[in-house]
């Protein structure tokens, strides 16, 4: 008997680190902690993800910052309730690729969906105080990902 195919919705996600070992983390408007990135739209079928995770970039921490962007590194499924136009819920699979990036300057100004940042350390910070899920998972791989490269 043949299972059904489950359905994703496609994500970018930019794992941004300044030049001292810290991380950018943002909180959206319904409390939850995040990395910078999201969802692929419609029209992006054809769109390199590079320039999906930059036009995400800009609606998320403004125009005027600037990053180098470099390889995945960390592959994510996170699973979340979203709130419908109808007002139902309904759960939302979500597959992440997670780029590393580097922050080159500028303000951050965040967009509509966040209200909040914190730049904390690779190193010593502890995900599960903000993350859940597979965010979670995502941000302890690339913890774990992102120590190790540097022992080398």
């Amino acid at each position: 008997m043949e299972q059904s195919k489950d359905l994703y919705f496609v994500a970018v996600k930019v794992f941004l680190e300044d030049g001292n070992g810290n991380l950018l983390i943002t909180k959206d408007r319904f409390g939850d902690w995040d990395i910078p990135g999201g969802r692929l739209r419609e029209g992006d079928f054809e769109v390199p993800l590079e320039q999906i995770a930059e036009r995400k970039m800009k609606e998320e921490l403004g125009e005027s910052v600037q990053y180098r962007l470099e390889d995945p590194i960390v592959m994510m499924r996170h699973e979340r309730d979203e709130i419908l136009a109808t007002g139902e819920r309904e759960k939302r699979r979500i597959f992440a690729i997670g780029y590393r990036a580097q922050y080159l300057g500028g303000d951050i100004v965040l967009g509509t969906n966040h209200e909040k940042f914190e730049w904390v350390s690779v190193e010593t910070f502890e995900p599960e105080k903000y993350f859940t899920g597979g965010w979670l998972n995502g941000v302890k791989e690339y913890q774990q990902k992102r120590i190790s490269y540097d022992r080398i």
